[in-house]
């Protein structure tokens, strides 16, 4: 499905990891404590570092650059992060600079429940003075279908446990999206989220789903070692997310009707 002649290559990216940056993304999460010079990111902020910086004219009509270059022609309509799997070796510091090299590891074609799909896995590994920090995997998937509605319960937690809920308004779609240079329309184009792509409205970024998982651990005196997520279908704009987790490292996050939108773990 992929075009002929295209092959993986390595991209290499160096970062500051700068304390405006982080303290961005903790105004935007509420969270209270932001990390200054010399402190630990948290889980998964890294990916406010290392963005992507194709020039404005090789962007294609849903905001992706044009696939091709690093990342496979997949001739499918829709992409979407459906999930990861990273592992935290040593600190990433704010102030430190660091180095992240990337590849495209696997492109599988597959058959889904809707039609064809096709799933790119691209690793990630970041280094920085304390040698390797993080090692990460990321699951691309590519369909022209819609998302499937009909989330199961393999994650199912118990009310009662770890709890909060978010209720993800046009402002904070738009301050992530600036955060980690986000142009995927789907996310602020209201008008091409509907009519192009179907959805019923603006769509909550995957990462951002898990970024508010991994706060919520965090806030229990969690430290993750290792963190997994997959998405099962999308949370929309203006409508609750209910996030859950317990102290044996699962975590998961539902819409109103109790739909699973994303399962995770944590370690």
């Amino acid at each position: 499905m992929t075009a002929t002649g295209w092959q993986a290559t390595e991209r290499r990216t160096a970062d500051l990891v700068t304390p405006g940056a982080a303290a961005r993304l903790a105004a935007t999460l509420d969270v209270a404590d932001a990390p200054s010079s010399g402190d630990p990111l948290p889980p998964l902020w890294h990916w406010l570092y290392f963005l992507p910086d194709d020039p404005q004219a090789t962007l294609a009509a849903d905001g992706h650059p044009r696939r091709g270059g690093f990342l496979p022609p997949v001739p499918l309509g829709r992409r979407m992060h459906a999930g990861g799997r990273l592992e935290f070796h040593a600190p990433l510091r704010v102030g430190d600079e660091a180095t992240r090299v990337s590849v495209v590891t696997s492109v599988d074609e597959k058959q889904g429940r809707t039609g064809p799909l096709v799933v790119v896995t691209v690793r990630h590994r970041i280094t920085g003075p304390a040698g390797l920090a993080v090692t990460e995997e990321q699951d691309l998937v590519y369909t022209d279908a819609r998302p499937p509605r009909d989330a199961g319960d393999q994650a199912a937690i118990a009310e009662g446990t770890w709890e909060s809920t978010v209720v993800p308004d046009e402002a904070l779609l738009f301050r992530f999206s600036a955060l980690t240079f986000n142009t995927h329309r789907i996310h602020y184009d209201l008008g091409y989220a509907t009519a192009v792509e179907g959805y019923p409205d603006l769509v909550v970024h995957g990462p951002l789903v898990a970024l508010l998982l991994a706060v919520l651990a965090r806030s229990r005196g969690v430290a993750v070692a290792g963190f997994t997520f997959r998405a099962h279908a999308p949370f929309f704009c203006g409508r609750p997310i209910h996030l859950r987790g317990d102290p044996g490292g699962r975590l998961a996050a539902y819409d109103p009707s109790g739909r699973l939108g994303m399962e995770a773990s944590f370690r």
